[in-house]
C-alpha cells in the first residue's frame, strides 16, 4: 500500500492541476467525457432494451401459463392420475387448466384456413384476464349445453366472420382416427362440427390463428375421450415457478416435461437475449474508440511532466514508479467518467420511467405510446466493470509505451 501512495498522490495532482500546455487539460477532459458518454449510452440503451424486452414478452405471456406439463411420449396423456388430482389442491396454483390442442381446418361460407384449436374449460377461461385476451364480443365459450368459439384476428380476417350478426357459425374439420382409404366421400373421413363464434381475440402474436373452444367440444372433434395435450398452471406468485417446477418434475419423472415460460417459447427468448448481447458488444466497441483517448491524454501528460520525472529520478524513483503514476491517472480518468456516466444514465432512465418524454408517436392505442425502461443492477455492474477493465488495459500499455519513449530523453532508471 505504501508503494502506491506516491504514485497515487502524483496521479491525483497531475489530473486536477493546471498543465503548462492548455491542450493537455482539454485532452484529459475529452477522455473523461468520452468514457462518460460511452457509459451513459450503454446504461440507457440496455435499460431501454430491457423495457422493450419486457413489453414483447408480455405480449406472448398473456395466455401463456407459468408452468406447462406435457408428455414426452406421444401427443396426449391422461390427466386424471393421483399426482394431477393432488396438484389441483395446491395452494400455490391460482388456475389449473387441462387443455387439448391440435391443428384443424376452419371453414366459413366456402373460405378455409388452418387454425390451432385449443380446448379449455369455461371455468379456466373465466380466471384469465378478459381485457388482455378479448378484443370484441363475449368472453364465453360455454353456456349450459351450448358451445361457442373465440377466434384469432387472422382467422376472422381471412374468413370474414361477422361478430355482430346471427350468421357467424363456423365449421371445424379434423381427420378421423379410423379413416378408411376406400371411402368414396372424402368428407366421411373427417369429424365436422359447427360452432358459433362468440368473440375475437386481441391482436397479439399468440392469438393470431387460435380457436378457443370448450374442452368437451375439442375432445369430441379430435376423437379423444379424457385425454389432454397439456396441463397449464397459473401461479399465485410467479416467482415460485422455479421451485414448483423442480418438485413437479421430480414427482412426474421422465415421462413428462414441466416447462416454464422460457422453455415454452425457447426461440423467442433466445432471440431476445442474443439481440441484447449483440447491441451491448456493438456499443462496447464504439466505447473502445472513446477509451483510446486515454492514450493521447497520458502521452501528452508524460511529455508535459518530463522535468518532474527528472526530479523524481534524482530522488530515487524507479521506472515502474513513474509508470504507476500514469497508469493510475488513466484508471482515475476511467473511474470518474464511468461513475458520472452511470449516474447520468440512471437519472435519464428514471425520468423516462416517470415522465415518458421519449414517445413512440403511436396514436392507434394498440401498442405502447411511451418507450418503456427497465433498469437492472446487473447491467450497471456489467457496464461499469467492462468500461473500467478496458480502460485499465489501455492505461497499462499507454503508460508503459509513453514512459519508454520519453525515457530515452529523461534517462529514467529501471529496477
Amino acid at each position: 500500500m505504501k508503494k502506491l501512495r506516491i504514485p497515487l498522490f502524483f496521479a491525483f495532482r497531475y489530473l486536477f492541476s493546471k498543465k503548462s500546455v492548455n491542450a493537455i487539460n482539454i485532452i484529459s477532459i475529452i477522455s473523461i467525457v468520452g468514457i462518460f458518454v460511452s457509459t451513459a449510452a450503454l446504461v440507457i440503451v440496455l435499460s431501454f432494451y430491457n423495457g422493450m424486452e419486457n413489453f414483447i414478452l408480455s405480449m406472448y405471456s398473456t395466455f401463456t401459463p407459468d408452468l406447462r406439463v406435457e408428455t414426452n411420449r406421444g401427443k396426449t396423456f391422461d390427466p386424471y392420475n393421483t399426482i394431477f388430482t393432488e396438484l389441483k389442491k395446491n395452494s400455490l396454483i391460482k388456475n389449473y387448466s387441462e387443455t387439448l390442442e391440435d391443428k384443424v381446418l376452419v371453414q366459413f361460407e366456402g373460405k378455409q384456413i388452418v387454425g390451432q384449436l385449443k380446448g379449455i374449460s369455461q371455468e379456466s377461461l373465466s380466471k384469465q384476464s378478459e381485457q388482455h385476451i378479448l378484443h370484441i364480443g363475449k368472453f364465453e365459450i360455454q353456456a349450459d349445453s351450448t358451445y361457442y368459439a373465440l377466434i384469432g384476428p387472422q382467422i376472422q380476417t381471412n374468413l370474414q366472420v361477422p361478430i355482430s350478426e346471427f350468421n357467424n357459425e363456423i365449421e371445424v374439420f379434423f381427420p378421423r382416427k379410423e379413416a378408411s382409404a376406400s371411402t368414396l366421400n372424402p368428407l366421411e373421413d373427417f369429424n365436422i362440427r359447427p360452432i358459433e363464434v362468440n368473440g375475437i381475440l386481441t391482436f397479439e402474436p399468440e392469438f393470431q390463428n387460435l380457436v378457443i373452444v370448450p374442452l368437451d367440444f375439442a375432445r369430441e372433434i379430435l376423437g379423444e375421450d379424457k385425454a389432454a395435450t397439456a396441463v397449464e398452471l397459473f401461479l399465485q406468485d410467479p416467482s415460485q415457478a422455479k421451485t414448483l417446477q423442480k418438485q413437479l418434475q421430480k414427482q412426474l419423472g421422465d415421462d413428462y416435461a414441466v416447462k416454464n415460460r422460457e422453455q415454452q417459447n425457447p426461440v423467442l427468448y433466445k432471440t431476445i437475449k442474443s439481440e441484447k448481447w449483440i447491441v451491448f458488444f456493438i456499443l462496447t466497441f464504439i466505447g473502445i474508440i472513446a477509451i483510446f483517448n486515454i492514450i493521447g491524454s497520458l502521452t501528452m501528460l508524460v511529455i508535459d511532466k518530463k522535468e518532474d520525472m527528472k526530479i523524481l529520478q534524482h530522488l530515487g524513483a524507479q521506472k515502474n514508479t513513474i509508470e504507476k503514476i500514469f497508469f493510475i491517472e488513466g484508471a482515475m480518468i476511467a473511474f470518474i467518467g464511468s461513475v458520472f456516466g452511470a449516474i447520468v444514465g440512471y437519472i435519464f432512465c428514471y425520468l423516462q420511467d416517470i415522465y415518458g418524454f421519449i414517445r413512440t408517436n403511436n396514436t392507434g392505442g394498440n401498442f405502447i405510446d411511451v418507450y418503456p425502461v427497465d433498469m437492472r443492477m446487473q447491467d450497471f455492474i456489467l457496464v461499469f466493470i467492462t468500461i473500467n477493465l478496458l480502460s485499465l488495459l489501455v492505461s497499462y500499455f499507454a503508460s508503459k509505451l509513453s514512459v519508454r519513449e520519453i525515457g530515452n530523453i529523461t534517462d529514467i532508471k529501471s529496477e
